[in-house]
Protein backbone atom coordinates (compact mmCIF):
# COMPACT_ATOMS: atom_id res chain seq x y z
CA UNK A 1 0.00 0.00 0.00
CA UNK A 2 2.89 2.38 0.51
CA UNK A 3 4.38 1.34 -2.76
CA UNK A 4 1.27 2.28 -4.10
CA UNK A 5 0.64 5.63 -2.40
CA UNK A 6 4.31 6.77 -3.17
CA UNK A 7 3.62 5.73 -6.67
CA UNK A 8 0.54 8.05 -7.07
CA UNK A 9 2.11 10.91 -5.51
CA UNK A 10 5.17 10.43 -7.68
CA UNK A 11 3.35 10.92 -10.65
CA UNK A 12 0.82 13.73 -9.22
CA UNK A 13 3.96 15.51 -8.88
CA UNK A 14 4.93 15.19 -12.23
CA UNK A 15 1.31 16.38 -13.69
CA UNK A 16 1.30 19.15 -10.79
CA UNK A 17 4.99 20.53 -12.10
CA UNK A 18 5.37 20.42 -15.55
CA UNK A 19 4.11 21.75 -18.70
CA UNK A 20 3.56 22.20 -22.12
CA UNK A 21 6.72 23.75 -24.57
CA UNK A 22 4.17 24.04 -27.46
CA UNK A 23 2.16 26.98 -26.80
CA UNK A 24 -0.44 26.46 -28.69
CA UNK A 25 -4.44 24.49 -28.94
CA UNK A 26 -5.66 25.05 -32.45
CA UNK A 27 -6.96 28.71 -32.75
CA UNK A 28 -3.34 30.15 -30.55
CA UNK A 29 -4.48 30.40 -26.94
CA UNK A 30 -2.24 30.60 -24.50
CA UNK A 31 -4.51 28.94 -21.75
CA UNK A 32 -1.59 27.67 -19.26
CA UNK A 33 -0.05 31.42 -18.09
CA UNK A 34 -3.50 32.56 -16.08
CA UNK A 35 -3.83 29.02 -13.92
CA UNK A 36 -2.00 28.45 -10.47
CA UNK A 37 1.04 26.76 -9.65
CA UNK A 38 0.91 23.31 -7.64
CA UNK A 39 1.62 22.90 -3.72
CA UNK A 40 5.21 22.68 -3.15
CA UNK A 41 4.57 19.50 -0.98
CA UNK A 42 3.72 17.40 -3.90
CA UNK A 43 6.65 18.60 -5.88
CA UNK A 44 9.02 17.37 -2.51
CA UNK A 45 7.55 14.08 -2.59
CA UNK A 46 8.19 13.18 -5.57
CA UNK A 47 12.21 14.34 -5.38
CA UNK A 48 12.56 12.67 -1.83
CA UNK A 49 10.83 9.02 -2.98
CA UNK A 50 13.64 6.36 -3.28
CA UNK A 51 13.75 5.22 -6.96
CA UNK A 52 11.90 7.84 -8.51
CA UNK A 53 14.21 8.11 -11.16
CA UNK A 54 13.52 4.35 -12.48
CA UNK A 55 9.70 3.94 -11.50
CA UNK A 56 8.66 4.44 -14.86
CA UNK A 57 11.54 3.03 -16.78
CA UNK A 58 11.21 0.34 -19.89
CA UNK A 59 9.73 -2.31 -19.17
CA UNK A 60 7.89 -5.48 -20.77
CA UNK A 61 4.52 -5.03 -22.44
CA UNK A 62 3.37 -8.69 -22.70
CA UNK A 63 0.14 -9.24 -22.40
CA UNK A 64 -1.15 -5.24 -21.38
CA UNK A 65 -4.27 -5.13 -21.80
CA UNK A 66 -6.37 -1.87 -22.73
CA UNK A 67 -9.32 -0.67 -20.68
CA UNK A 68 -12.90 -1.79 -22.33
CA UNK A 69 -15.76 -0.41 -22.70
CA UNK A 70 -19.55 -1.37 -22.50
CA UNK A 71 -19.09 -0.36 -26.25
CA UNK A 72 -15.72 -1.63 -27.38
CA UNK A 73 -13.66 -0.04 -29.72
CA UNK A 74 -12.08 -2.03 -32.49
CA UNK A 75 -8.79 -3.76 -31.81
CA UNK A 76 -5.34 -2.08 -32.87
CA UNK A 77 -4.36 -3.35 -36.60
CA UNK A 78 -2.54 -6.49 -37.05
CA UNK A 79 0.82 -6.65 -36.27
CA UNK A 80 1.19 -3.14 -34.67
CA UNK A 81 2.65 -3.51 -30.74
CA UNK A 82 1.92 -1.00 -27.87
CA UNK A 83 4.66 1.05 -27.29
CA UNK A 84 3.75 3.76 -25.00
CA UNK A 85 1.07 4.70 -22.60
CA UNK A 86 0.59 7.85 -21.06
CA UNK A 87 -1.26 10.11 -19.32
CA UNK A 88 -3.02 13.48 -20.77
CA UNK A 89 -3.90 16.62 -18.68
CA UNK A 90 -4.95 19.95 -20.24
CA UNK A 91 -8.19 21.43 -21.93
CA UNK A 92 -10.81 20.61 -24.88
CA UNK A 93 -11.23 23.72 -26.55
CA UNK A 94 -14.42 25.29 -27.70
CA UNK A 95 -16.09 28.19 -29.65
CA UNK A 96 -19.39 29.56 -29.70
CA UNK A 97 -20.82 31.96 -32.21
CA UNK A 98 -22.63 34.24 -29.80
CA UNK A 99 -24.39 36.05 -32.92
CA UNK A 100 -26.51 32.74 -32.97
CA UNK A 101 -29.30 32.28 -29.67
CA UNK A 102 -29.56 28.58 -30.42
CA UNK A 103 -25.45 28.02 -30.96
CA UNK A 104 -23.70 24.67 -29.89
CA UNK A 105 -20.55 24.48 -28.57
CA UNK A 106 -18.20 23.88 -31.44
CA UNK A 107 -14.77 21.58 -30.76
CA UNK A 108 -11.84 23.42 -31.81
CA UNK A 109 -8.99 20.69 -31.05
CA UNK A 110 -7.29 20.23 -27.12
CA UNK A 111 -3.92 20.73 -25.69
CA UNK A 112 -2.42 18.53 -23.25
CA UNK A 113 1.15 17.45 -21.73
CA UNK A 114 1.52 13.61 -22.05
CA UNK A 115 3.16 11.47 -18.34
CA UNK A 116 4.60 8.35 -18.78
CA UNK A 117 3.48 5.66 -17.33
CA UNK A 118 4.09 2.93 -19.50
CA UNK A 119 5.12 0.51 -16.79
CA UNK A 120 2.34 1.28 -14.49
CA UNK A 121 -0.01 -0.47 -17.44
CA UNK A 122 2.16 -3.59 -17.25
CA UNK A 123 2.62 -3.71 -13.61
CA UNK A 124 -0.26 -1.66 -11.71
CA UNK A 125 -3.26 -1.66 -14.23
CA UNK A 126 -5.77 -0.74 -11.15
CA UNK A 127 -3.91 2.13 -10.19
CA UNK A 128 -3.20 3.15 -13.54
CA UNK A 129 -7.10 3.46 -14.23
CA UNK A 130 -8.02 6.00 -11.11
CA UNK A 131 -4.98 8.60 -12.65
CA UNK A 132 -7.26 10.17 -15.01
CA UNK A 133 -9.67 11.12 -12.23
CA UNK A 134 -7.03 12.20 -9.99
CA UNK A 135 -5.04 14.07 -12.41
CA UNK A 136 -8.23 16.01 -13.60
CA UNK A 137 -8.38 17.50 -10.17
CA UNK A 138 -4.76 18.72 -10.23
CA UNK A 139 -3.94 22.80 -11.38
CA UNK A 140 -3.19 22.65 -15.52
CA UNK A 141 0.77 22.01 -15.59
CA UNK A 142 2.36 25.28 -15.16
CA UNK A 143 6.03 25.31 -15.04
CA UNK A 144 8.18 24.89 -18.15
CA UNK A 145 11.26 23.56 -16.52
CA UNK A 146 12.14 20.28 -18.41
CA UNK A 147 15.62 20.12 -16.72
CA UNK A 148 13.32 19.90 -13.22
CA UNK A 149 14.04 16.35 -11.88
CA UNK A 150 10.62 16.14 -11.55
CA UNK A 151 10.10 15.80 -14.96
CA UNK A 152 11.97 13.58 -16.23
CA UNK A 153 9.19 10.99 -16.93
CA UNK A 154 7.07 14.16 -19.22
CA UNK A 155 6.31 12.42 -22.41
CA UNK A 156 5.79 15.20 -24.51
CA UNK A 157 2.68 17.38 -25.46
CA UNK A 158 -0.90 16.57 -27.68
CA UNK A 159 -2.58 19.54 -29.53
CA UNK A 160 -4.42 20.07 -32.93
CA UNK A 161 -2.51 21.20 -36.12
CA UNK A 162 -6.26 21.75 -37.86
CA UNK A 163 -9.86 20.83 -36.95
CA UNK A 164 -9.49 17.18 -37.73
CA UNK A 165 -5.47 16.82 -37.15
CA UNK A 166 -4.50 15.13 -33.80
CA UNK A 167 -0.47 15.65 -33.34
CA UNK A 168 1.58 13.92 -30.81
CA UNK A 169 5.07 15.92 -29.86
CA UNK A 170 7.14 13.50 -27.73
CA UNK A 171 10.59 14.55 -28.98
CA UNK A 172 12.04 16.82 -26.10
CA UNK A 173 15.05 17.58 -24.91
CA UNK A 174 14.56 14.47 -22.25
CA UNK A 175 12.95 11.98 -24.51
CA UNK A 176 13.07 10.78 -28.27
CA UNK A 177 9.81 8.96 -28.26
CA UNK A 178 8.40 9.89 -31.58
CA UNK A 179 5.73 12.27 -33.13
CA UNK A 180 2.81 11.69 -35.56
CA UNK A 181 -0.26 13.38 -36.92
CA UNK A 182 -3.42 11.02 -36.23
CA UNK A 183 -7.49 11.35 -37.68
CA UNK A 184 -10.56 10.09 -35.31
CA UNK A 185 -11.59 6.77 -37.21
CA UNK A 186 -13.85 5.63 -34.25
CA UNK A 187 -15.61 7.10 -31.02
CA UNK A 188 -17.33 5.69 -28.35
CA UNK A 189 -19.24 7.54 -25.31
CA UNK A 190 -17.09 7.35 -21.95
CA UNK A 191 -19.13 4.97 -19.37
CA UNK A 192 -21.42 6.63 -17.27
CA UNK A 193 -19.32 6.08 -14.39
CA UNK A 194 -16.51 8.32 -16.14
CA UNK A 195 -15.94 12.09 -14.16
CA UNK A 196 -18.03 14.21 -15.23
CA UNK A 197 -15.37 17.44 -14.44
CA UNK A 198 -13.46 18.97 -11.71
CA UNK A 199 -14.85 18.32 -8.19
CA UNK A 200 -17.78 16.07 -9.45
CA UNK A 201 -19.31 18.85 -11.52
CA UNK A 202 -19.32 18.95 -15.34
CA UNK A 203 -20.98 18.30 -18.30
CA UNK A 204 -19.45 14.51 -18.56
CA UNK A 205 -16.31 12.91 -19.85
CA UNK A 206 -15.13 13.09 -23.52
CA UNK A 207 -15.65 9.82 -25.74
CA UNK A 208 -12.83 7.47 -26.23
CA UNK A 209 -11.71 7.33 -29.23
CA UNK A 210 -9.11 5.43 -31.76
CA UNK A 211 -7.29 7.51 -34.07
CA UNK A 212 -5.36 6.50 -37.31
CA UNK A 213 -1.64 8.09 -38.05
CA UNK A 214 -1.97 10.34 -41.22
CA UNK A 215 1.24 9.60 -42.52
CA UNK A 216 1.62 6.24 -41.70
CA UNK A 217 4.86 5.81 -44.00
CA UNK A 218 6.55 8.67 -42.55
CA UNK A 219 5.88 8.02 -38.37
CA UNK A 220 6.97 5.53 -35.92
CA UNK A 221 3.19 5.69 -33.94
CA UNK A 222 0.32 4.26 -36.50
CA UNK A 223 -2.69 4.28 -33.81
CA UNK A 224 -3.85 5.79 -30.71
CA UNK A 225 -6.31 5.28 -28.54
CA UNK A 226 -8.00 7.69 -26.13
CA UNK A 227 -9.38 5.70 -23.00
CA UNK A 228 -10.20 6.26 -19.54
CA UNK A 229 -11.71 9.71 -19.91
CA UNK A 230 -12.24 12.32 -17.15
CA UNK A 231 -14.24 15.39 -18.02
CA UNK A 232 -13.92 17.49 -20.92
CA UNK A 233 -17.52 18.13 -22.62
CA UNK A 234 -18.37 21.20 -23.22
CA UNK A 235 -22.32 22.52 -21.86
CA UNK A 236 -25.38 21.79 -24.62
CA UNK A 237 -25.53 25.11 -24.97
CA UNK A 238 -24.02 28.31 -25.51
CA UNK A 239 -25.72 29.98 -23.21
CA UNK A 240 -23.53 32.13 -20.53
CA UNK A 241 -20.75 31.20 -22.42
CA UNK A 242 -17.36 33.10 -24.28
CA UNK A 243 -16.60 33.16 -27.82
CA UNK A 244 -13.69 30.85 -26.94
CA UNK A 245 -13.59 28.59 -23.61
CA UNK A 246 -12.12 25.55 -22.32
CA UNK A 247 -12.83 22.62 -20.19
CA UNK A 248 -10.65 20.80 -17.89
CA UNK A 249 -10.30 16.65 -18.63
CA UNK A 250 -7.87 13.93 -18.09
CA UNK A 251 -7.03 10.72 -20.22
CA UNK A 252 -5.34 7.59 -21.14
CA UNK A 253 -3.14 7.65 -24.00
CA UNK A 254 -1.99 4.20 -25.65
CA UNK A 255 0.33 4.40 -28.57
CA UNK A 256 0.52 1.47 -30.85
CA UNK A 257 3.49 0.77 -33.58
Amino acid sequence: MLFLQATVLFILSALASSAPTEKRWFGGANWWTHHASASSGYLDFGRRWPGAESSLSSCSLSGVKMPASSTPLPAPADGLTLSHVAIGRGTQNYTCDLSNATAVPAPVGALATLFNVTCLAASAPDLLSILPSIALELPVPSSSDVQDPINQDMSGHHYFIDLTTAFFNMDTSLHQYGSGAFKKVNAVPAPATAPKGQYGRGDGAVAWLKLDAKNDKDQIFQQVYRLNTAGGNPPKTCKGQKAAFEVQYAAEYWLFE
